[in-house]
């Protein structure tokens, strides 16, 4: 019955993540928004959609620290895991608005969070400022794409004769998903699958593990953290495939944003209780979250691509942090031997690599000029 439902469940996904960004991406000519605006809003709240159910059903069944552990485990997959293997699939370019506006976001919600919970805990004043800025940040981004769009055509009419102002959107409504509402149910169909799927294949996979005896705490700590995500997973893959690489890569970053603002704002304003945070994500976590979420920066500026090395590097360290979190959990003997490594060599190590590439890429693009 486990195959069945791993069968289905791969299968809803897939369908889901293809209706989801064909929709999204004619959608958004219709409206005329930027597919990188559409990957950070409608894309990134839906594939979020698992995150933040999960987070209110976890403070409304009396578990508030899941909420939090949640949203860190979630965001830190995101970055290593879905843009590693994304960027290993094909190499992702970055609109140059991700490294000057969203990555900046990023990193900011990551720190504002930090500074929140510095008292152990997510107070209702604080989840109401969460979800204001989700607000404010999903309206300023609608806001900019059509300011900008706006800004292009008088730009263009002023150079001279073009093409009728709705000549693109003409275009976007040919064909059988030519109407907008053939366009947003393709959307809301995609999302459904997308849910469904993740939440079938999550239960398959536990099934799974079980019956090869790995215990609760390793299913939680692997599976269930990432069948959350996989909404962003299938979504980032079948964008690059199609070679909606701004969506790709603006559907994680806003996928991380929103599921700080959203997924604890909105937890927070449910929960009856300040969200407690425990002592392992704010002794750990956190940190890993907070630093995952500043590496992006570099790795984006090096080329404004992430090169097919740099996500083979990406997903090296979250193979890293899944085995340290497991070491952890164990309390194994090897726990302290495989953090020294870690610190003392593999880190340092990428460090320099990374910096060496910044380096030298711009030297070529000078010297190509």
């Amino acid at each position: 019955m486990a195959l069945v439902w791993f069968a289905a469940g791969l299968v809803a996904l897939v369908a889901g993540a293809e209706l989801l960004v064909r929709g999204a991406s004619r959608l958004a000519v219709s409206l005329g928004l930027s597919p990188l605006v559409v990957g950070l809003t409608i894309v990134a709240l839906g594939t979020s959609s698992p995150e933040i159910a999960v987070s209110i059903g976890a403070v409304l069944g009396g578990t508030t620290d899941v909420a939090i552990g949640n949203v860190v485990g979630s965001n830190v997959f995101n970055v290593l895991f879905i843009l590693g293997v994304s960027a290993m699939v094909t190499p992702l370019a970055v609109d140059s608005q991700l490294i000057r506006q969203e990555v900046p976001i990023m990193i900011g919600a990551s720190l504002l969070l930090v500074v929140l919970v510095l008292d152990r805990e997510l107070g209702r004043a604080e989840s109401a400022l969460l979800t204001a800025l989700m607000v404010a940040y999903v309206g300023f981004l609608v806001w900019q794409s059509r300011a900008g769009a706006r800004r292009r055509r008088e730009r263009e009419s002023a150079a001279g004769p073009v093409l009728p102002e709705n000549a693109i959107a003409r275009a976007a409504r040919s064909g059988w998903d030519g109407h907008w509402a053939v366009q947003v149910a393709m959307v809301l169909v995609g999302l459904a699958g997308l849910v469904l799927g993740a939440q079938w294949l999550v239960e398959a996979a536990v099934a799974f593990a079980r019956t090869l005896g790995v215990s609760d705490l390793v299913i939680g700590l692997t599976v269930v953290a990432a069948g959350t995500s996989l909404p962003e997973v299938a979504a980032t893959l079948a964008a690059a495939w199609r070679g909606e690489r701004d969506m790709a890569v603006g559907n994680v970053v806003g996928s991380n944003i929103l599921n700080i603002f959203a997924c604890l704002g909105l937890a927070g304003l449910v929960s009856p209780a300040p969200l407690q945070v425990p002592a392992a994500v704010m002794n750990f976590d956190l940190w890993v979250m907070l630093a995952v979420a500043a590496a992006c920066l570099p790795v984006l500026l090096t080329g404004r691509e992430i090169a097919r090395w740099e996500g083979a590097v990406l997903l090296g360290y979250y193979c890293a942090y899944v085995a340290w979190l497991v070491l952890a959990a164990q309390r194994h003997d090897a726990l302290e031997a495989y953090s020294g490594a870690m610190l003392s060599f593999v880190i340092p190590l990428t460090i320099v690599t990374l910096v060496a590439s910044t380096i030298r890429r711009p030297s070529r693009r000078g010297g190509a000029r």
